[in-house]
């Protein structure tokens, strides 16, 4: 599954179109993000990206879990999404 990493300084319409071509491509992908702000700019491109996919009778669902990650030698916990078509 692809990795989308979006940081609190990602524009949401970035993230967006990138989320809707692999989710036209692969079906699923999955998003990390790691502190409240890069939740929040990724959890808006999820809203944009729903209305890029609506129009071929797609649904975004988002499927949210913890993961731990490696950040410069740094163990930290992120935020991980996967989002299916249904």
């Amino acid at each position: 599954m692809e990795i989308l990493k979006v940081s609190s300084k990602s524009n949401p319409n970035s993230v967006a179109g990138a989320l809707a071509n692999v989710i036209r491509e692969k079906g699923s992908v999955e998003i990390q993000a790691v502190g409240a702000g890069a939740l929040n700019q990724a959890i808006k491109g999820i809203a944009i990206a729903r209305g890029f996919v609506a129009p071929s009778g797609k649904n975004l669902v988002c499927i949210p879990a913890f993961a731990d990650i490696s950040i410069e030698g740094e163990e930290k916990t992120a935020i991980k999404l996967i989002i299916e078509t249904k």
